[in-house]
């Protein structure tokens, strides 16, 4: 997620799993043997949604970069989003991630996170707006099911970070008002909600006063509670609290790859008995532990005080550009060997045997550190069909990793919010 900067979302559920049955043609047929056209029709008819790209901070740092034309990867744009990849790469609907690094918990700099929140909203929409005969906003599932019987892409909004609240819990309505349809709760330190994966001590054993104020109040809007980057305390917390089922936007197994990012198996039951969905993050680290050149090791070590800076929010913007300029040049010139997308598919077949098939989903953190060999951008997308299909995962079951799940829980929070009582 951006953070990974450092290198560091009868019954309104029932309807639109038919409503997917019906543009998608789901089958149980295995799928495994097929011909690879099949296989790219098969892709075609799957509504596919990636729950986590943060191409809005990145447009931040990049202004002039046009999402409405084919770009390239790699220096000076390095983006790995835009709409004719997306098209390219037969995806569907994506989470756009309104990221905001975390910085000092003071009034200068909680005003100053929301109003970054507020520029990367702003961008967006003026993307859609742009771009309105491709893409359009969706705030529900249905919406998502309507854009793409449309042909069109569907474009939503999740806030990376809740700090972005400025420590205001009216500002919760205010960005869900603006169509923000879930909230990671930390990133990659504590903030006023919670304790953070990543922070190097705990602060609230878990969820603060603030952020138990903040769960219910998403709770009570229909506004799915994010649990990437929380620390496990928190996570238990959170799993305590809700009345709705959450949602990982962006998290692995730590079973296959022991970092506080990822999610226990433990975890992953909890999930799966609150009703929730896990989408596995496409971030290398995140996956597996892959051997990297001395050369490069080397050129990295040498940043190591600037990349704990980074992640302590200690740097100002023109430091973190300098930063990134330096790991791009590593990268160009010291190249990252990568896990494969076969490796990100073993975190979905272990998901699958903790959680079962209907808790599992796929969330790339592309523009924010994920992108591995086979799936560097969007535009190869198809590939991860053809690796679950090659594994004799049926058409049903790719439909369901690919965005039913999602959808499944999107829908079931915004009837959530219908019951909700704050009771509990």
């Amino acid at each position: 997620t951006s953070g990974e900067l450092a290198m560091k979302p009868v019954s309104l559920a029932t309807a639109i799993s038919s409503a997917i049955a019906t543009v998608s043609f789901a089958s149980t047929c295995v799928v495994s043997s097929v011909a690879a056209d099949e296989i790219a029709e098969l892709h075609d008819r799957t509504i596919t949604i990636d729950s986590h790209i943060d191409w809005p901070f990145r447009q931040t740092r990049v202004p002039d970069f046009d999402p409405g034309i084919r770009n390239e990867l790699g220096p000076p744009n390095n983006g790995q989003w835009d709409i004719p990849r997306m098209e390219e790469g037969g995806l569907d609907a994506v989470f756009l991630a309104v990221f905001v690094p975390q910085r000092e918990r003071n009034p200068e700099g909680l005003a100053a996170a929301k109003a970054l929140a507020d520029e990367q909203i702003d961008l967006t929409s003026a993307m859609v707006d742009t771009n309105e005969e491709r893409v359009e906003f969706a705030t529900s599932p249905a919406d998502i099911v309507r854009i793409e019987a449309a042909g069109k892409r569907a474009i939503l909004m999740g806030i990376e970070n809740g700090y972005a609240l400025g420590g205001d819990l009216e500002n919760v309505e205010y960005f869900y008002d603006l169509g923000v349809r879930y909230l990671t709760l930390t990133h990659s330190r504590n903030n006023s909600l919670a304790d953070s994966s990543t922070d190097d001590q705990q602060e609230w054993d878990g969820l603060s006063p603030f952020g138990t104020e903040v769960v219910r109040e998403m709770n009570r809007l229909g506004m799915m509670v994010d649990i990437s980057h929380v620390h496990d305390d928190t996570f238990w917390d959170v799993i305590a609290l809700t009345e709705a089922p959450v949602i990982a936007s962006h998290s692995s197994a730590r079973s296959l790859r022991d970092v506080p990012r990822n999610m226990t198996d433990d975890m992953l039951r909890a999930v799966r008995d609150n009703g929730g969905v896990v989408q596995v993050c496409l971030l290398g680290d995140y996956i597996k532990d892959v051997e990297q050149s001395p050369e490069r090791e080397a050129a990295l070590a040498e940043l190591e005080d600037e990349r704990a800076a980074l992640v302590a929010g200690a740097l100002s913007d023109a430091e973190v550009e300098a930063l990134l300029t330096q790991f791009r040049a590593i990268n160009e010139r010291y190249p990252e060997n990568k896990p494969t997308v076969a490796d990100a598919v073993d975190h979905i077949d272990h998901m699958v045997e903790i959680m079962g098939i209907d808790h599992v989903g796929i969330g790339s953190d592309f523009d924010g550190g994920g992108g591995l060999s086979g799936i560097n951008d969007v535009s190869e997308m198809f590939n991860i069909t053809q690796e679950l299909a090659a594994r004799g995962y049926s058409e049903a079951d790719i439909q369901k990793l690919w965005g039913g799940n999602l959808m499944r829980v999107f829908g079931e929070v915004q009837e959530a919010a219908e019951a909700f009582t704050g009771s509990t």
